[in-house]
């Protein structure tokens, strides 16, 4: 089967597993998700897009724009939000096969994204409408294009890539500590060119690497300035997350990020996220099989590590760039102290975890191999015959179990996650019936939610009003008075301030 026709199969899987019913799983609308829409229509009909969105605790702004995009082409449908992320999951898995095909081969790329095709952790995250997942896929295309200047020279490789880089500023809190890795493979990089060129061709390659990289530099700079400017001007919002979350704001941080590290590295194949909006709570982000192959490929990392640094004298790049892509994304994971283990703060890790995956699994396979090549056999055609039949059936079991994979993570996800009624208690899905309820109400009649719910405020409302406010289309004041629906905290329900001729519906019962 030619390559690009096995592309074209991991990117159709990844694209059913993302967009089949986009509409209706997951349910509800988590109040986040509505927030995000509620800013999304306002920069729509004001024409104010930000570069960060500073309510419910602040949010970078890309994401937001470009949902207001969605809402724009589709109306103002939960499942407008939700599509982006549909879309963005699926441009990260072809982003994915090319870098990995770039770093190994075209089979361990070809394994590892279609694991992440049909991955639980990956596909959740595809399907909701929260930033984070643009920035796995930014990066993802971003080391690409990375890899490929560093192998050319070639500089727009280098301007492609700071772009995305670039790019990834406005996505997720957790990005701001990737570029560390960044930081760390290029040092490493500059290294292995000392040790394995002469002086006349290091010299020469050190001068396409620093064009490269000043170029790479200064896009990068270019690109993130407008979000860099503010929070400049704006610093509590570039600190207040951080803060609220911080293991060092606990009574014994050492102790705390003890816990949290063995809780975060135990969540892929032992104890997962307790979150049914991450998670089928509680259980392993990969399945055993898939999460068998992440650790042979997490410890063949390491052996490549050194393995190199014994006979070529210095550390592997590609698996310094894989381990340190791990390491430092699990920071902002492991220094916070809200609801670890957090499968959503970990997306970032994702793309570098299938890699290993995928790794691991062809090892197998190629293992099987070596088995039947090293059989001492002297009759030449029974050798060959020996090695067609273990050719063919390996690639049958391959077959076998990635199709049994496919079916175990459909399953996991479409029925025993999507049908679960917590997962519609999780996103709130009584939210959005209170929502529809109001605009079934003769218009004539005054409404008011009681919202009796939620500790951050969002214009003088708790932000788990932002559902309903979403699904009425009733975020501004003009829009409340011109729909008759109104918003009461319980301070201003208890002294009465509401018109008595109204209709009162709680939040919550």
């Amino acid at each position: 089967m030619p390559k690009w026709t096995i592309v074209l199969v991991i990117i159709v899987v990844a694209a059913v597993f993302r967009f089949q019913h986009i509409t209706s799983t997951p349910p509800g609308l988590y109040p986040d998700e509505a927030m995000n829409g509620n800013n999304a229509i306002q920069a729509i009909e004001t024409g104010d897009y930000k570069v960060f969105y500073p309510e419910n605790n602040g949010r970078e702004g890309l994401f937001i724009n470009l949902q207001a995009l969605s809402l724009r082409l589709f109306g103002y449908h939960p499942w407008a939000l939700r599509i982006v992320s549909a879309i963005v999951g699926v441009l990260t898995i072809l982003g994915l096969y090319l870098l990995t095909n770039r770093l190994f081969n075209w089979q361990i790329a070809a394994i590892s994204s279609y694991l992440m095709a049909i991955g639980f952790w990956h596909v959740n995250f595809s399907r909701i409408g929260f930033r984070a997942i643009m920035a796995p896929m930014l990066l993802v295309w971003g080391i690409y294009f990375l890899w490929r200047g560093l192998s050319s020279g070639r500089l727009w490789n280098f301007a492609v890539s700071a772009v995305f880089w670039g790019l990834g500023f406005y996505t997720y809190i957790a990005f701001r500590a990737i570029p560390l890795a960044l930081i760390i493979t290029l040092l490493v990089y500059w290294h292995s060119l000392k040790k394995d060129y002469g002086h006349e061709k290091y010299e020469y390659v050190r001068s396409q690497l620093l064009r490269g990289l000043a170029l790479f530099l200064l896009i990068a700079i270019l690109v993130a300035l407008p979000i860099g400017y503010y929070f400049w001007t704006h610093p509590s919002d570039f600190f207040g997350r951080l803060g609220q979350v911080s293991v060092f704001a606990s009574g014994n941080p050492l102790q705390s990020l003890a816990q949290n590290t063995a809780q975060t590295l135990g969540m892929f194949n032992f104890v997962g996220d307790h979150n049914w909006r991450h998670n089928v709570a509680g259980q392993p982000l990969l399945l055993w099989p898939v999460g068998i192959f992440f650790i042979i490929g997490f410890l063949r990392s390491w052996f490549k590590l050194f393995k190199r640094a014994r006979t070529h004298g210095h550390l592997s790049s590609v698996q310094v760039l894989l381990l340190s892509w791990f390491f430092v994304g699990l920071i902002p994971v492991v220094t916070s102290n809200e609801g670890l283990p957090h499968a959503l703060r970990a997306i970032m890790i994702a793309p570098v975890v299938f890699i290993w995956a995928g790794e691991g699994l062809w090892w197998l396979i190629d293992k099987v191999g070596d088995f039947y090549r090293n059989r001492d056999v002297h009759e030449v055609h029974i050798r060959h015959h020996w090695l067609k039949e273990s050719s063919f059936a390996a690639v049958l079991a391959l077959v076998v179990l990635l199709a049994s994979l496919t079916f175990a993570e459909y399953d996991k996800y479409f029925n025993k996650w999507g049908k679960n009624p917590e997962v519609a208690g999780a996103f709130n899905q009584n939210y959005v019936e209170i929502g529809e309820g109001l605009n079934a109400m003769p218009q004539n009649v005054k409404k008011y939610l009681l919202v009796n719910a939620g500790d951050v405020l969002v214009n003088g409302i708790p932000n788990l009003g932002q559902t309903v406010m979403f699904v009425t289309d009733t975020y501004t004041p003009e829009k409340q008075i011109a729909k008759n629906i109104y918003y009461l905290t319980v301070e201003q329900f208890e002294e009465g301030r509401y018109d008595r001729g109204g209709v009162v519906i709680p939040l919550e019962r």
